[in-house]
């Protein structure tokens, strides 16, 4: 059974088993909506396991801040919102997890605005349909018994408009609560709702097109009866850098969860009128010759030396040395670097339609460039440095990424530029 709390403390688990909300946070975290990220998860099983263990009342912000985002003991939580931000889009994805079909009749795990405490109810929809709809049509004892001193006509006239009174009240209601949707639904849109809006809101398929290789005339295959045998066979390939496919997972399954449809073009494959059917999200810098193309004419673009050993992002508007480096010889020496990337989302004169840019100097960059465009607290980060209607106008951004033994940390903001 579930372990309950102090009698003087309000308890939001009732009578509902232990094992049965375990099962239901397992179900919620390995849905699409919590299985692309890291940051919803662990928030999520935090702060169930607090109040399954008794610990409701030690689930404030800054607690989770320091438990959950490893923050120092003594961060300013006016000035890093990330427990916040977090709340709200987890607030998003369980609302839009039981809206999904087949989840009706599955036990609720909700977090209340203003709460991180978490709470649990049985479903039991159909229920408060059925009153409320009881409620709304049945007219009271008042109005079905006529006052002894009304003439008969009077009691005819308020019969007559009793229905399409009630039938008044229904629909006020229901407008109502479609406003009180729509309104919620404005204020609780986030950040990363805004910059992917012009992408989600196309009714054309996205294109990802992807740096591809066309380097290998063979490639190994394993016997079906013994795989530790190889065979090597001569032919033709399109080979792809595993480090572009991690941003593409990423976003992928962002248009997976709100139901968007997108195909995949290697870059050499890739045409105009491919570009023309639709937004295009292009992933990889030197490796992808359209990324290099569609980001030349910007503020922020890329270079390098003749002989490829050093690269860099340039800035149009400074007549400066460009800043943002990378020396070739250092990073294949010691694996450890800071990368830099740009992410933009603008609206392509030549196709007329949304590109955006996922692109790294090296493979470290663009991992934490497809990042900085799926996790919400970066975003919400851009939108805290963005001028006011943002989510409108052309947007590039310069990223930099600390890489460690090949691994990069999380992204961080350089410059933007909004036009």
């Amino acid at each position: 059974m579930i372990e309950q709390p102090p009698a003087s403390r309000e308890t939001p688990l009732g009578s509902i088993e232990r094992s049965d909300i375990e099962s239901q946070l397992e179900r919620l975290l390995q849905n699409s909506h919590f299985s692309h990220s890291r940051r919803f998860p662990t928030f999520l099983r935090f702060v169930v396991s607090s109040v399954l263990n008794g610990h409701a009342d030690g689930l404030k912000e800054r607690t989770i801040g320091i438990e959950v985002f490893g923050k120092d003991a003594a961060y300013e939580t006016t000035a890093d919102p990330i427990v916040r931000v977090t709340a709200a889009e987890i607030r998003k994805r369980i609302a839009q997890y039981y809206q999904e079909p087949g989840h009706e009749n599955e036990l609720r795990i909700s977090l209340p605005p203003g709460s991180y405490v978490p709470q649990f109810h049985r479903a039991n929809g159909h229920e408060a349909v059925a009153t409320t709809a009881l409620v709304a049509t049945t007219p009271s004892s008042a109005e079905v018994a006529p006052a002894e001193t009304a003439p008969a006509s009077d009691v005819q006239s308020r019969s007559r408009f009793r229905p399409v009174s009630s039938l008044m009240i229904v629909v006020l209601v229901v407008l109502l609560a479609a406003t009180c949707w729509w309104l919620w639904n404005r204020t609780h849109e986030t950040a990363l709702d805004r910059f992917w809006a012009p992408v989600l809101s196309s009714n054309e398929p996205v294109l990802f097109c992807i740096a591809d290789q066309n380097q290998f005339s063979a490639i190994a295959l394993r016997d079906a009866a013994n795989p530790s045998q190889e065979h090597l066979l001569q032919d033709k390939l399109s080979a792809v850098v595993i480090d572009d496919v991690n941003p593409l997972v990423h976003i992928a399954g962002l248009m997976d969860a709100h139901g968007h449809l997108y195909h995949l073009r290697g870059e050499a494959a890739t045409t105009l009128t491919d570009l023309r059917d639709g937004p295009t999200v292009f992933v990889g810098a030197f490796d992808n010759a359209w990324t290099l193309r569609l980001t030349n004419g910007l503020r922020y673009h890329f270079g390098n030396n003749a002989d490829m050993t050093r690269f860099w992002i340039a800035d149009q508007q400074s007549g400066d040395a460009p800043k943002w480096v990378l020396d070739r010889t250092q990073q294949e020496k010691t694996n450890n670097y800071r990368d830099y990337g740009i992410v933009a989302r603008f609206k392509d004169g030549s196709t007329g339609k949304t590109s955006v840019i996922v692109a790294g100097i090296a493979r470290g960059g663009t991992i934490a460039a497809g990042e900085f465009l799926t996790e919400p607290i970066n975003l919400e980060a851009l939108s805290a440095r963005a001028p006011k209607g943002w989510e409108g106008k052309n947007i590039e951004v310069v990223i930099s990424s600390e890489i460690i033994d090949g691994r990069s940390a999380a992204p961080k903001i350089e410059a933007v530029h909004f036009w």
